[in-house]
């Protein structure tokens, strides 16, 4: 089953010729998250082939408008177009002040239920969880309130070796159990060990947002070991000054993140406009963290099933 993000846009405060403001999408097991949504997110959207429908969860990590002004445009689409599964939107209770009032003055009733979840910037915490994953907040440090988001997936039942199962006789209503980690006990007393009956489904995969934020080495703890680690660089390491001025991060800062806390790849977006070419950029992340990509328009990046 996937788990693979899109990256929609990678500009900062201002979009360029050929990049967009901050938005991601995430498909976990065919089940899509949107990941902030700047100026232009639905053209993205149609660009990549990506059913806005299909998103059930918006999550914003704070408010700039690089990293929110497509949202009311995105959520009068879905209405135009008839949507009627509610959608799910997680913000700083801000944004909903926001959202109300547009609706408000363009007198529109969504047709579909808009459930707006408030959180709180200032501690991580667990906002969502259902039966595939969960999703935390990760502290950052910017001008105004910013939240990361941590999203990671449950573990999966183990798989039947159904040649053992047969193998042993074991009776159906006890393959649930099994598929959980229980051993099977026969007729006779003799225990037949789980490892023997079942072979693992694989590792929860991982992917840490890091929205706009200085370098902040407490952040390693927050994102240590995961598999995908999107971290903003807005800038090169020579203008580190102009970075910790406006609370943001150079190449070298994301890096030394993903290093710190040992992830197994990083992606850097959040260019400013200033760099027409990207390639320096990574080139200089990479001198820290070789497992360094950009955060490229249209670009996918997939974390494959992990095995034992």
């Amino acid at each position: 089953m996937p788990f693979e993000l899109t990256i929609l846009g990678s500009s900062s405060a201002t979009p360029t010729y050929n990049r967009h403001p901050t938005a991601q999408v995430l498909n976990i097991r065919e089940r899509f998250f949107l990941i902030d949504c700047g100026e232009g997110t639905q053209t993205q959207l149609v660009r990549y082939r990506l059913k806005y429908n299909r998103i059930g969860h918006i999550f914003i990590s704070h408010l700039h408008g690089d990293h929110y002004l497509g949202l009311m445009g995105l959520i009068s689409t879905m209405h135009l177009q008839g949507r009627t599964n509610e959608l799910h939107i997680f913000g700083q209770q801000e944004l909903m002040d926001i959202i109300e009032l547009q609706l408000r003055l363009s007198n529109t009733i969504l047709r579909y239920q808009l459930i707006f979840h408030p959180i709180k910037n200032f501690s991580g915490t667990l906002i969502h969880e259902d039966d595939d994953l969960t999703v935390r907040t990760i502290v950052l440090n910017h001008r105004i309130p910013c939240t990361g988001f941590l999203f990671k997936e449950k573990p999966k039942p183990r798989k039947l070796l159904i040649n053992k199962m047969q193998h042993f006789s074991i009776p159906f209503n006890y393959f649930a159990g099994i598929k959980n980690g229980d051993d099977y006990e026969d007729d006779f007393g003799n225990i037949i060990k789980n490892q023997e009956l079942t072979i693992s489904s694989g590792n929860p995969r991982s992917y840490a947002f890091c929205s706009d934020t200085i370098y902040d080495e407490q952040l390693a703890d927050e994102v240590r070991g995961v598999d995908l680690l999107y971290h903003e660089s807005t800038f090169m390491h020579d203008l580190v000054d102009r970075a910790k001025a406006t609370f943001h991060s150079t190449t070298i800062e994301a890096a030394t993140i993903a290093q710190k806390a040992e992830v197994r790849k990083l992606i850097i977006g959040h260019f400013s406009a200033r760099y027409k070419d990207l390639n320096p950029l990574l080139i200089e992340a990479r001198t820290v963290f070789k497992n360094t990509d950009l955060a490229l328009e249209g670009m996918k990046f997939e974390v494959a099933e992990k095995h034992h």
